[in-house]
């Protein structure tokens, strides 16, 4: 790609000079002979004809980037101090910042700035990835780059990006932080139809994003979901092929299990991971749960034991909900994500069916008589546990607690 290709030939310039160039680096890698003024305020469709891949993409963007100095971005953040400090991950740290706009009659925008780690665990390679997709694809649900600084420091090369921020956090904090707000259940797949959205918009331009997992889903102000984290995408199969082989990457318990044991990437391998987190905001609970017991810990494993169809099924269902949700689209919800953990890839859905599909439990959602049976199910099964003993008492769902 132009943007991959220019990143990488182009030598970093001492701290100094790049000051002196500050107002003249306004622009992407493959831009900066253009002199207009940079927009955060983009137009931002949801989706794209049929037929257009990520290369295209590339050559047809209108979106431009920031090249941000080491400086600006320390001021930004009052030197990275502690007190900013909003996140962190194997790329290093992330910092709320404020940027000063083109204009001095506007506010400082405010952004998120991920400071790559030199010892960490994710590098340049990702760094790369990162820009090389994120500065090309644009959807609602997809976060917002909105520039980048690469730059030869005192303790080598300084690399991080620079995002729109997101005040609401990540899905999973939502889900398993102990003392947050519960996620009302309608809220619940409101966001995660977003997140299809924002996923089969990656599909369509062929890019595999690899990394679907609730920490990636974040919530801005009126808790829209957008992906994030985009070091591990991959750009899809070309051609005639199938897959991609790829080294094995990922977070545990999410990944699918035809990436796992051979390395081959595909489309639906993201789908694999949206059924993991279908489960997680149906249970509210963790994929991997190493403080329960054994039979518990692995998410997967646990809710075989009490399928969409069974009269216990309301055993795995958030208790944290109080039974304020429906017993029919709970179940279809849960049937959808058997379908999305299928072990053959192939039959699997698109995340364009997903899409639907989840539109259409949300319309039956809104029945109020839904909740009422739901309500009296629950409390018919806990009766019927507690009769049975507490063996089986003992498998009722709980809140987990970050570790």
């Amino acid at each position: 790609m132009n943007c991959l290709f220019l990143l990488k030939s182009k030598k970093p310039e001492p701290r100094n000079q790049q000051k002196d160039r500050r107002k003249a680096q306004n622009s992407a890698p493959g831009q900066r002979n253009k002199s207009e003024t940079p927009s955060f305020n983009l137009h931002r469709p949801r989706s794209l004809p049929s037929g257009r891949s990520i290369r295209n993409l590339d050559r047809e963007r209108e979106q431009s980037l920031r090249v941000f100095t080491y400086e600006e971005l320390s001021e930004a953040t009052c030197g990275f101090s502690r007190r900013l400090k909003i996140g962190h991950g194997g790329f290093g740290n992330v910092y709320k910042g404020k940027i000063p706009t083109t204009r001095d009659s506007d506010p400082p925008l405010v952004v998120a700035i991920k400071k790559l780690n030199p010892q960490g665990l994710q590098g340049h390679k990702q760094w790369l990835a990162e820009v090389e997709f994120l500065g090309v694809v644009n959807h609602q649900n997809v976060v917002k780059l909105l520039g980048y600084c690469s730059e030869d420091g005192e303790n080598g090369m300084e690399r991080l990006l620079v995002y729109e921020y997101m005040s609401n956090r990540s899905l999973e904090e939502h889900l398993f932080t102990r003392g947050a707000r519960t996620l009302p259940w309608k809220q619940r797949l409101e966001i995660m139809l977003g997140a299809a959205e924002g996923l089969a918009y990656l599909h369509e331009v062929k890019v595999i994003y690899r990394d679907f997992k609730s920490s990636n889903v974040l919530l801005d102000d009126e808790f829209c979901p957008k992906l994030s984290d985009f070091g591990l995408a991959r750009e899809g199969p070309q051609g005639d092929n199938t897959h991609v082989t790829t080294a094995k990457v990922g977070t545990e318990g999410y990944a699918a299990p035809e990436y796992v044991q051979t390395g081959h990437l595909r489309l639906k391998s993201d789908v694999y991971s949206f059924g993991v987190v279908l489960y997680e905001i149906i249970s509210g609970r963790r994929t991997i749960e190493r403080n329960k017991p054994p039979a518990e810990r692995r998410l997967l494993e646990w809710v075989k034991e009490y399928p969409p169809d069974s009269r216990r099924f309301s055993m795995i269902v958030d208790p944290r909900l109080r039974n304020n949700y429906p017993s029919a689209g709970t179940r279809s919800l849960a049937k959808l994500a058997d379908l999305c953990l299928k072990k053959n890839d192939k039959e699997r859905p698109t995340m364009e069916i997903v899409v639907e599909r989840l539109k259409k439990i949300i319309e039956e959602c809104d029945s109020g008589d839904s909740y009422i049976a739901a309500s009296k199910e629950s409390s018919q099964v806990r009766c019927n546990s507690r009769a049975a003993g507490p063996v089986e008492g003992s498998l009722r769902g709980g809140v987990s607690v970050r570790e």
